[in-house]
């Protein structure tokens, strides 16, 4: 199925779109649920307002991103780096340093 320069409002259910190319292509609003995005790209992409819960995001790997204002809360940060330096490590220096401080 091909759709150029059209507008729709599609309600997509239990169908494989793996495959599937997108491209200069408003989704702003959609919302996905129970989908398998694995092994997908996505380049010069618009992704403020997100919000993205109960989700596997191991192997994720995100470059030249702004990701001013972004929260991570409840999740597994075992192997994740920022910039090469585990996030673990990152982590346990800060708790460390506010400890000390709270102490001086």
């Amino acid at each position: 199925m091909k759709l150029h320069r059209e507008k729709h409002r599609l309600d997509v259910s239990v169908r494989d779109l793996s495959g599937s190319r997108f491209d200069d292509v408003n989704l702003s609003g959609a919302t996905y649920k129970n989908v398998n995005m694995s092994g997908g790209t996505f380049h010069d992409v618009n992704m403020s307002g997100w919000r993205v819960s109960n989700v596997n995001l191991s192997g994720l790997r995100i470059e030249d991103a702004n990701l001013a204002g972004a929260s991570i809360a409840g999740c597994e940060l075992v192997g994740m780096t920022i910039d090469g330096i585990d996030v673990g490590d990152l982590l346990r220096m800060w708790e460390a340093r506010v400890k000390q401080e709270g102490e001086a």
